[in-house]
């Protein structure tokens, strides 16, 4: 039996109930329906699960889902609408009806729907059965990451090679006769993007001290001889999977604080990746790299290695497994990030990030990209 069905049952309800559009990961995951409006889906043990939707996306769906497909009509929600006036009193009796009188729910599920709810039903949280569930990805999920990951590193080909390629005057990068600035790169980086049809927000090319602060976007002029961190988190708009990636360049020689870091960050990494296979605590290699640092002069504290080592990625650019303190055992099929960073204020700061699949004797990195500090 799945894990979502013996969830059910060991709570001793009678189905999962979530409501949600597909922006929502779980919900694109357990019915790979699309749709920028909300919608019911309920599962009953041994059962694939139903949605339930608008007639006019009965057409689509019977396409795209991987449950059934029930429209509103057939779930009896205009004949409740006549005596139940409240949207969300008709749309939880509608629910009760289909679903059962014993309900479990995501964490995240409307407080609204969940109060309505609980007049026709007993509603009862469940904690993270689906985040688990995406977090062990399947053949077919770790060749779509593998997919937008090369993308990604396209995008990444992009950037590195406009600061590669830039002039130098007075300490600034020019380009065209401009000076090169982040928000152009980014530009670059996103049109790369979409062209390969993907998606990118918040995407980061800081410079300089900028770079002490992990998730500065960055903004103006890029510098000669500064580290430049390029963070790129895409995802594929026909799948939804996400990548990530980072590397950090200088165009000319940085200060020897940045040399010293860069090559301390690129063993620590290898490091990290020589210690992941099915089985190891996540917390247990994110403390290999703390104690490398600190055994090479980085000690982590308000400065140096100040983030999680890595995390999970699939539908959410963040997700489970963790690869920090709060780590639990690593399995087969867990897609996750390796990205060690050093951060110093006056100084600035390095991150490099690679994503990969953990196996049974290791970790298939499938990022493959350069790694070199100084264009």
């Amino acid at each position: 039996m799945d894990r979502l069905s013996s969830a059910i049952k060991k709570a001793r309800m009678d189905a999962y109930v979530m409501y949600a559009s597909s922006r929502d990961a779980d919900m694109r995951y357990l019915t790979r329906f699309t749709s920028s409006d909300p919608y019911v889906f309920f599962k009953k043990p041994g059962e694939t699960g139903t949605i339930i939707i608008s007639q006019m996306e009965t057409g689509r769906a019977s396409r795209e889902s991987v449950a059934a497909v029930m429209t509103r009509a057939q779930a009896g929600l205009p004949d409740i609408m006549k005596t139940e006036k409240d949207p969300y009193r008709a749309t939880a009796k509608m629910i009760a009806a289909q679903a059962g009188k014993k309900i479990l729910v995501p964490p995240n599920f409307p407080l609204a729907l969940a109060e309505a709810l609980n007049e026709f039903c007993s509603v009862v949280v469940d904690r993270n059965t689906v985040a688990l569930m995406r977090s062990r990805k399947d053949k077919n999920e770790i060749r779509m990451l593998k997919s937008v990951q090369k993308i990604t590193e396209t995008a990444m080909g992009v950037a590195v090679s406009m600061i590669r390629e830039a002039s130098v005057k007075r300490g600034v990068l020019f380009s065209g006769g401009k000076p090169l600035t982040s928000e152009r790169v980014k530009f670059a980086i996103h049109c790369c993007l979409l062209e390969h049809g993907c998606s990118a927000v918040d995407s980061i090319v800081s410079c300089g001290e900028d770079t002490a602060v992990p998730h500065i976007t960055g903004t103006g002029p890029l510098r000669a001889n500064q580290p430049i961190v390029i963070d790129i988190f895409p995802f594929d708009e026909r799948t939804g999977y996400y990548a990530d990636m980072t590397r950090t360049v200088s165009k000319g020689t940085p200060s020897e604080e940045i040399l010293a870091m860069f090559s301390v960050l690129r063993e620590a990494q290898e490091l990290a990746i020589s210690r992941v296979r099915a089985g190891i605590q996540g917390s247990d290699v994110h403390q290999a790299v703390v104690d490398f640092f600190k055994d090479h002069g980085y000690e982590s504290n308000t400065h140096g290695f100040i983030h999680n080592l890595g995390h999970g990625v699939g539908l959410q650019v963040h997700e489970l497994p963790t690869v920090g303190p709060s780590g639990t055992a690593l399995e087969p099929g867990n897609i996750i990030t390796i990205e060690p960073g050093l951060y110093y204020p006056g100084i600035g700061g390095v991150r490099l990030e690679d994503v990969g699949v953990v196996t049974r004797k290791g970790f298939d990195d499938f990022t493959n990209f350069e790694k070199e500090l100084v264009l």
